[in-house]
């Protein structure tokens, strides 16, 4: 038998539990991974609430879309990979039936990689959503080049820290945008050139200001919400926008700028093996390089699950909340 969270109706923390399951066997193509920790994620906020934006399947429905661990057994046909390999699990689109809250997890062999060399579980945890998303939204999508001006919001977040230093490697412009002024010294030592607090300055008028009046190149957004018409106004004519995720769940105003506008899933370059070899190639360099370094807020022992998804709504962290199995 094996611990796994799971939950039977949608609501708060509370409606996390932890009950044992029998292990199963892995089918032809896939692996047995047993997990040693998982980051907290919004979008496993968003499943527990009913808000995410594929259907889940209640009751006894699970949680988590990244994870790491070691290699536990390996179903017919599978090559390449070994029992006792060290893997980051790199996308569970099936969360609510394989997800990685959990000892063990069953996943198609296709969706692991080799947990790079010199960074250990709780590490590997805080890495694949994070920055296989920033690197998507930047790379992938707007092109990011040396010198463009980034504007990253919930730049405090898991995602807007991995964007934070993915432009600084790339040699690009990182101007942070943070709620308060209680995270601006964290931001400006992760690496942000600028940090502009929203709750005090206009976030636009700002962006403009530090970026000679002409506007960003690219803008990076996990907010959405009504106020996306209006941080549109911080790109240049001809910049582009990136929407990375939904944390304010109210209708996106539309923007009538001049940008391109991509709305940005990382499942798109995730599912995708040969986008994943690009991503895990670009990590694994950085990481060398030590221009990537994976922060962690917090971590949480497994049997406090609960605790993890409480903290995660407090909005507090600055960087990836984890929970070690």
């Amino acid at each position: 038998m094996a611990a796994v969270v799971v939950f039977d109706e949608f609501g708060g923390p509370d409606v996390l539990r932890i009950v044992d399951e029998p292990v199963s066997e892995p089918g032809p193509g896939e692996l047995r991974v047993r997990i040693e920790a998982f980051g907290v994620n919004r979008l496993d906020q968003m499943m527990r609430v009913g808000e995410s934006p594929a259907p889940i399947r209640l009751p006894h429905a699970r949680l988590g879309v990244e994870g790491t661990g070691t290699v536990d057994a390996v179903g017919a046909g599978v090559d390449g990979v070994s029992i006792g390999d060290e893997v980051i699990i790199t996308a569970v689109p099936d969360a609510d039936v394989r997800g990685t809250y959990a000892e063990y997890t069953i996943v198609p062999a296709a969706r692991v990689i080799a947990r790079p060399d010199g960074i250990d579980a709780v590490g590997a945890a805080a890495l694949w959503v994070s920055y296989s998303t920033a690197y998507g939204a930047l790379v992938e999508k707007a092109g990011m080049r040396p010198g463009d001006q980034v504007l990253i919001t919930a730049a405090s977040s898991g995602v807007g820290l991995a964007a934070i230093q993915i432009a600084n490697q790339i040699g690009a412009v990182p101007l942070a945008v943070t709620r308060s002024s209680d995270k601006t010294e964290a931001l400006l030592n992760a690496g942000a050139a600028v940090v502009i607090t929203s709750d005090s300055e206009n976030v636009a008028e700002a962006a403009r200001r530090h970026s000679d009046g002409d506007g960003v190149d690219i803008i990076v957004d996990s907010v959405m919400g009504p106020g996306l018409a209006e941080l549109a106004g911080a790109a240049k004519v001809g910049g582009t926008l990136v929407t990375v995720g939904w944390l304010d769940p109210r209708p996106a105003s539309f923007p009538m700028k001049p940008i391109t506008i991509h709305r940005y899933a990382s499942f798109e370059h995730t599912l995708d093996p040969v986008a994943v070899r690009r991503i895990a190639s670009f990590l694994a360099a950085g990481l060398r390089s030590q221009a990537l370094r994976p922060t962690v807020d917090r971590v949480f022992a497994f049997t406090g699950v609960a605790d993890a998804h409480r903290y995660l709504e407090q909005g507090r962290q600055v960087g990836k909340i984890v929970v070690t199995v």
